[in-house]
């Protein structure tokens, strides 16, 4: 392999890798690295139909060339590796049998076998398990865990409940008044001779035949209708308030500890 730092490694993630006659393998999912030696061994190649295999193909003799990676191996050879978990590190049983496949021997300039710490991370770096631990469940976690939960969010939205309308029709009912109406009637009154009526009663024939008349009027009931606005009346709307009980289950995490001489922070 030539002159090729960190930062180059990290961006190879992603790269198609491609044999030496040009051949597409697939994708570079992840890249495996020596935790002891700080050195990379494999790159984790996404393989088969839709990428949903996975192959490891030594690191050694891999180069850039343009965009893609050239590996030092073809093709069906490095489809045809045996499976290995692809969990964030691979077993000393794993690492032999890929070495026995691509000809190489296991261990060679590692160190023993049996005090090797192997763990993926798409950065290389030289962390080992004396100092800050390591990985077994995948590029999930680091050297901490995060501990989540779930939390209700209750979002609203106005839909129609109902209508409310006026209406109006024309009823009839029976109103009894008294009104109350005068009326003239005669009435006979006689009264003796006097100085004061003397004269008039002295005045004509001694003797005569006449008629006198009076005209009598009364008020009578005129009936007439119209029309009068009495109120107003229209619909409002108001907002009221009330409580909707929300009964839903949620989710969270816990964390534990196991193991002896562990003392919690809090």
């Amino acid at each position: 392999m030539t002159n090729v730092t960190s930062s180059d490694l990290s961006s190879w993630v992603g790269r198609t890798a491609i044999d030496r006659a040009g051949d597409k393998i697939g994708k570079i999912a992840d890249i495996y690295i020596d935790d002891d030696t700080g050195d990379p061994e494999w790159l984790a190649v996404s393989t088969g139909l839709f990428g949903t295999k996975v192959s490891f193909v030594p690191i050694e003799g891999a180069d850039l060339r343009g965009d893609d990676i050239v590996v030092a191996y073809d093709k069906a050879t490095v489809k045809d590796a045996p499976n290995a978990e692809t969990d964030g590190a691979l077993s000393p049983e794993e690492e032999d049998r890929l070495y026995r496949h691509y000809g190489q021997s296991y261990g060679a300039g590692t160190g023993v076998a049996g005090d090797v710490d192997r763990d993926r991370d798409r950065a290389v770096d030289s962390r080992t398990r004396a100092t800050e631990g390591y990985d077994t469940s995948g590029p999930e976690t680091d050297d901490a865990m995060t501990r989540s939960e779930e939390e209700l969010r209750v979002d609203k939205q106005t839909r129609q409940a109902g209508a409310a309308r006026l209406r109006k029709w024309i009823e009839a009912e029976n109103v009894t008044i008294n009104v109350p109406v005068t009326r003239e009637k005669a009435r006979l009154v006689t009264e003796p001779i006097t100085a004061a009526n003397e004269g008039a009663a002295m005045s004509g024939a001694d003797l005569t035949t006449e008629e006198h008349e009076v005209v009598l009027s009364e008020e009578v009931v005129d009936v007439d209708r119209r029309v009068v606005p009495k109120e107003r009346v229209r619909l409002e709307k108001e907002t009221v308030t009330d409580e909707v009980a929300v009964d839903e289950t949620v989710r969270k995490e816990r964390i534990g500890y196991e193991g002896e001489d562990v003392q919690s922070s809090r």
